[in-house]
C-alpha cells in the first residue's frame, strides 16, 4: 500500500481503539520502554502527544525517563512553519506550553539545542514497515529533521501496530527508523 493509503487506514483505526484499549495499549508500551538499553542516552527529542490524532501516551515514556537517566535533557519539538522545520527545544519543569495550529503542543518559548547533541529521538508515526520506513502526517517534518541528526542517533517509533510487510512509494529523502516499539514486540532494523 501507498503511504497515502496506510494513512487513511492507520488513522481510522488508531481513532477506533477506545478510552479503555488505549490505556492498557499505552501500560504495555511503557513496560516494552523499560525493558530498552538508556545506557549512553543523555539528550533525548520526544513530543506531546496530540489526543485528537490518539497517539500513544508519551507523558508515560517522558516521566520514565526522568526519572531513569540523572541529568537528562529532554527536549520537544517546535514546527517552524514557515520553513518547513522542526526546532529541538530544551524543556523543565518550568517550560510553559502552548497549542499551535495542528493541535500540536510545543514549548511556548524555545530553548534551542544542537540536533547533533540528540542520543534517542522518539518519532511519532501511524505505521513502519519492516525495514523500518515509517508513514506519518504527510508532511515530512521529520524526515528533514533527522537528517541534520549524528548517523548514530537512535529513531524510535512508538505504535500501537504491528510493522507492515512493505511501504510502496518510499523515496530517498526518506529517514528510516532504527527501531519501532508496539505494545507486544521490540523490532531492531
Amino acid at each position: 500500500m501507498t503511504k497515502a493509503e496506510l494513512r487513511k487506514e492507520y488513522k481510522a483505526k488508531r481513532l477506533a481503539i477506545d478510552g479503555r484499549e488505549r490505556l492498557r495499549l499505552d501500560d504495555l508500551l511503557l513496560l516494552q520502554f523499560q525493558q530498552i538499553s538508556l545506557e549512553g542516552i543523555r539528550t533525548v527529542l520526544t513530543y506531546w502527544p496530540a489526543t485528537h490524532l490518539a497517539e500513544p501516551n508519551m507523558h508515560l515514556i517522558n516521566g520514565y525517563l526522568r526519572h531513569t537517566i540523572p541529568d537528562l535533557q529532554l527536549c520537544f519539538t517546535v514546527m517552524e512553519q514557515q520553513t518547513n522545520t522542526l526546532i529541538p527545544s530544551l524543556i523543565d519543569e518550568n517550560t510553559v506550553y502552548h497549542t499551535v495550529s495542528m493541535g500540536i503542543t510545543e514549548p511556548k518559548e524555545i530553548v534551542p539545542i544542537d540536533p547533533l547533541e540528540i542520543d534517542l529521538v522518539l518519532v511519532p508515526m501511524l505505521v513502519c514497515d519492516l525495514v523500518g520506513y515509517r508513514v506519518g502526517y504527510g508532511k515530512g517534518y521529520y524526515d528533514r529533521f533527522l537528517s541534520t541528526c549524528r548517523e548514530d542517533v537512535v529513531r524510535l517509533g512508538l505504535s500501537y501496530f504491528e510493522p507492515i510487510e512493505r511501504i510502496q512509494d518510499t523515496h530517498r529523502f526518506d529517514v528510516p527508523l532504527t527501531h519501532c516499539l508496539t505494545p507486544t514486540e521490540f523490532y531492531e532494523f
